[in-house]
């Protein structure tokens, strides 16, 4: 398989599962009741801009800022596994954001504002993990122009199932219902956790060999 084709199916799967594409339509869609099909799109389409804008400008300005902290890359993988192993955590024990609580949707319920910056495109699309997930698929490109191309191109491929999944939010919700949109989190959850411990494992090897 060409390196450019590998780099864009692992971000691919990576930016999907931690955009969490059900589970994110059915959170849109119970914090929406109120909004016209029109308003949902609208914040839909305006929630995937900004997250495109938040996480392509942090993959690629992120690590040349963290050189300018003095903190290694290694380092920053092992942190980046850390912080996505307890995402993945929260979506498999349903604490976490996308998982919000009848409290939580009650009072998203309550308001009619506009979703679309926060909490729709921060933190629940370009949250920290996806931001911490798109500095590291930048940094596996060694600046080829190829491969950060198709790391581009595998999150705007991330981004649009993440909107059709937005726009079909009324008909995801009913189809999988709470239950079915639980038990996708927890398997995307598992999957995430696996790469997170595998992305920390590299840190510590990288750090090790290093020393």
């Amino acid at each position: 398989m060409h390196p450019a084709i590998e780099a864009f199916v692992y971000a691919l799967v990576a930016l999907l599962v931690i955009f969490d594409p059900a589970g994110t339509a059915a959170l849109f869609a119970a914090m929406t009741p109120r909004d016209t099909p029109a308003e949902r799109a609208q914040q839909a389409k305006r929630a995937c801009v900004i997250s495109f804008a938040v996480l392509a400008i942090f993959g690629l300005v992120g690590e040349g800022l963290l050189v300018g902290l003095g903190i290694g890359l290694p380092a920053m993988k092992v942190a980046g596994g850390i912080l996505l192993f307890l995402t993945a955590a929260d979506m498999v024990t349903a604490r976490g954001i996308l998982r919000a609580s009848p409290e939580e949707r009650a009072t998203a319920t309550a308001t009619e504002a506009d979703i679309s910056v926060f909490p729709l495109a921060i933190p629940l699309i370009a949250g920290p993990g996806a931001m911490t997930t798109m500095v590291l698929l930048h940094s596996r490109t060694q600046g080829s122009p190829l491969m950060i191309a198709a790391v581009e191109l595998a999150l705007v491929t991330a981004l649009l199932v993440t909107l059709a999944g937005l726009l079909l939010a009324r008909h995801v919700q009913r189809l999988l219902g709470d239950t079915g949109a639980n038990v996708i989190g927890r398997v995307l959850g598992v999957l995430l956790a696996a790469l997170a411990a595998q992305i920390a494992l590299d840190g510590v090897r990288e750090s090790l060999n290093l020393a």
